[in-house]
């Protein structure tokens, strides 16, 4: 139940003006749509209504767009291109935010502050300061009445996949519905990130050569978050890099991904290349946002080493356990060998105890589409397959990382490192660390 005295709660009013908002923004689409257009002319609407709508609804439209077979092809290709980036708002909301927040004397808190953001996305605003002991600073400010832009965005966002669905019955989408909705709302909770963010800091505190920002407290809230500014420069700036170097990254993304995995049962669930950054050399990976993550009951990791495992072994009685375990339902085994088909695709890196390329020498515009198209084909076939809320994250983040290393032309034994990550695993010991973990940092699962 939202707070009747938060000026920013989840209100009806709000909610009532950003529905009709994103309305006439979409209403070209559903024009397009009415007039017959084709898909390919439908998605470039949807797409530009989606882009000048901004806040939740296009962050979600790029998320869904990386889900494999989530989304037909035509309008994944456009979602894609959609821009994360948003123009910073101006001085007088900083203002605003800072002395809701802070209180009046919020500028004697920090010994600088900049009026400039270095930063902006569409939930919030990142801004330089320096603390008084010398440190620097980002302050990650919110955007306001995000809460109800949410709500309402939620709602238009079934409104659209029911459209989808409508074309393509392939993938029932209710459950990838609550799960995006409920990570968005947490993703909101910047008191929750700055729990989350010291999670990362004790599970990856045996990797001295990964960095995790360390929060203030004090200078921190519900809508602000003020944390250690790591230098380093983004991912995109290492492409063309010597070999041993980009491999360098690649196994350090590897390890801040996979280890907290495997061992505690949490992701980072929104592998953005923007996300991390390196210092000189690339001797330091620095992780910098925490607001999208992933806490897994232990049961579904065992069955994503369960998978691995009956992959590996061509046991397809533990592989269909797997399937069990993840939840999905009406398991046949035409169901068994279309998820088969694209597990094999996604553990393919996994399961090669050799160096290698993720794609394996297939072009990366073509990697994965070869598959996803036979897939989407054997599940039309079955009727709507109903894809397993926890699955959604774990997938989309695993494409993610993927396109990190696509991007990287790493060649690493990827089958050897996940192999070392795996090494006795137990769902008991996990749950057993993944507990005290919690516990230590304040977090439920």
């Amino acid at each position: 139940m939202s707070d009747p005295k938060d000026p920013e709660r989840n209100r009806i009013t709000a909610r009532i003006g950003r529905v009709a908002s994103v309305g006439a923004n979409m209403s070209g689409a559903v024009g397009a749509r009415m007039m017959g257009g084709d898909s390919a002319a439908l998605a470039k609407a949807l797409r530009q209504a989606l882009g000048r709508s901004k806040g939740p609804l296009m962050k979600v439209a790029q998320l869904l767009s990386t889900i494999p077979d989530l989304l037909p092809e035509a309008y994944a290709k456009e979602f894609r291109t959609l821009q994360a980036h948003a123009p910073a708002m101006g001085w007088p909301f900083v203002q605003r935010r800072m002395r809701a927040e802070l209180g009046q004397d919020w500028e004697t808190k920090v010994r600088s502050f900049e009026r400039e953001a270095a930063a902006a996305a569409s939930l919030g605003q990142v801004h330089r300061a320096v603390a008084h002991d010398g440190r620097a600073l980002a302050c990650k400010l919110q955007y306001p009445d995000m809460a109800s832009a949410v709500e309402a965005d939620l709602g238009q966002l079934r409104t659209l996949l029911g459209l989808f669905k409508s074309m393509d019955g392939s993938i029932d989408s209710s459950e990838a519905v609550i799960e995006v909705g409920e990570r968005l709302r947490e993703e909101l909770d910047y008191a929750r990130e700055l729990k989350q963010m010291r999670l990362f800091a004790l599970m990856l505190a045996d990797e001295p050569r990964i960095g995790v920002p360390e929060p203030l407290e004090e200078l921190s809230t519900k809508r602000l978050l003020t944390m250690t500014w790591l230098e380093g420069r983004g991912l995109m700036h290492w492409l063309e890099e010597p070999q041993e170097l980009r491999n360098r990254i690649a196994e350090l993304l590897f390890k801040a991904w996979w280890g907290p995995m495997t061992h505690y049962g949490v992701i980072h669930g929104d592998p953005h290349l923007g996300n991390y950054a390196l210092t000189e050399n690339a001797e330091r990976l620095q992780l910098l946002d925490f607001g999208c993550v992933r806490i897994f009951p232990p049961r579904f990791l065992e069955g994503v080493v369960g998978l691995w495992r009956g992959l590996r072994a061509g046991d397809m009685g533990q592989i269909a356990y797997s399937y069990e375990i993840w939840g999905f339902k009406n398991l046949n085994a035409e169901l068994i060998e279309a998820l088969t088909m694209w597990a094999r695709f996604i553990y393919g890196p996994l399961l090669d105890d050799r160096v290698r390329t993720i794609a394996d020498d297939v072009p990366p515009a073509e990697y994965g589409r070869r598959e996803a198209f036979e897939v989407r084909k054997r599940l039309k076939t079955l009727g709507p397959v109903l894809i397993p809320r926890e699955f959604v994250f774990m997938d989309r983040a695993a494409i993610g990382l993927g396109a990190a290393f696509l991007h990287l032309r790493a060649e690493l034994n990827f089958g050897h490192m996940f192999a070392e990550s795996v090494e006795g695993f137990s769902p008991d010991t996990l749950a057993r660390r993944q507990t005290e973990a919690l516990a230590s940092v304040g977090l439920s699962p």
